[in-house]
């Protein structure tokens, strides 16, 4: 029987052969997808108190053209607070944007600049990822154009928490490398299209990197061009997480640990929460329960502004079904 290292010794074209076409895969990726990157750069006004000559300050990201006629996606954080945008090319072409929409709760931001004829990139089904395919991230880390790193998916369905506070689902881990000036760049498939936007990474862990899945980001980015903004549906109500006792479970046969606790309601939006009482311990939402306020969030959607909705609460450790209608959270 031919032992292992026979084999490795004797099979030396075939690994050469492998590792060639991984190459021309990822160069190829390269080439079809290089133009439609884009290097950020944005100027904030700063009030350096030890400086006070310091008027502003210069950060950067990246970006990428997701139609002919210059719409671009980029991170929120990339672009939060600037004064100035300037978008540069892989030519060496530098133009002025201008912030068609940003949305903090998942991290993404649509740029607009005054440009045709541009190439734009596809977006793939982000549902359709397996883990250990190929991911190629492409951006401007550190400042550097054009920095290309290739990995592989390493899991799905993870979660990130937004800046505001909110939970983005559904985000894309992966060993490709990201740097700061990644942000805001594409993650792309063997195929050159968008199966995510590089969003983050953790400095102190080696190869947890993440990005915003595709099928997320082109459904915000889609709102943004059409509104500039994206509709979420709202209660008017301050709330925190609250551990239930085993009686309350036992009694109300319950399948959550914990609830929505109600500690304030305000009266006179676009929305009714007069049947939520302070004290409610929300269970449910439209007959789907409810531990915490981060499945509320992810509840509160579009569909439901001006819909009246069941929610069964927790009031005097009894079970209530009472009826509420969500406003525009705009």
């Amino acid at each position: 029987m031919e032992n292992a290292l026979t084999f490795l010794t004797s099979h030396p074209v075939n690994d050469a052969g492998l590792l060639d076409a991984y190459s021309k895969t990822v160069t190829g990726v390269v080439g079809t997808v290089a133009e439609s990157v884009v290097h950020i750069e944005v100027q904030r006004k700063v009030n350096d108190k030890r400086n006070p000559e310091r008027k502003t300050q210069t950060g950067a990201g990246s970006g990428f053209i997701i139609s002919s006629d210059g719409f671009i996606i980029t991170n929120n954080h990339v672009i939060e607070q600037a004064e100035s945008i300037r978008v540069s090319f892989v030519d060496g072409r530098k133009v002025n944007a201008e912030i068609k929409g940003t949305d903090p709760s998942t991290d993404i931001a649509v740029l607009k600049i005054d440009e045709t004829g541009l190439k734009a990139l596809s977006f793939a089904d982000s549902a359709a990822l397996q883990v250990g395919q190929i991911a190629i991230a492409i951006g401007n880390p550190m400042g550097l154009q054009y920095t290309v790193t290739a990995g592989v998916v390493s899991a799905l369905g993870r979660t990130l928490r937004a800046s505001n506070g909110r939970l983005i689902d559904n985000v894309i881990q992966t060993d490709a490398a990201l740097n700061p000036g990644n942000s805001g760049g594409p993650l792309v498939n063997s195929l050159g299209q968008i199966i995510g936007v590089n969003t983050a990474m953790i400095p102190a862990a080696q190869g947890l990197c993440f990005a915003i899945s595709s099928n997320l980001a082109a459904q915000i980015a889609g709102q943004l061009i059409l509104h500039g903004k994206v509709k979420r549906a709202q209660l008017g109500i301050a709330a925190q997480p609250v551990k239930l006792t085993n009686r309350m479970i036992a009694a109300n046969k319950l399948t959550i640990q914990t609830g929505v606790y109600v500690f304030e309601t305000i009266p006179d939006g676009n929305y009714d929460n007069s049947q939520l009482h302070i004290g409610d311990i929300i269970i449910a939402f439209d007959n789907i329960p409810v531990a915490t306020v981060d499945d509320m969030h992810l509840l509160l959607t579009e569909k439901q502004i001006g819909r009246k909705v069941l929610v069964d609460v927790l009031r005097g450790g009894h079970s209530v079904t009472i009826t509420v209608t969500p406003g525009n959270g705009d």
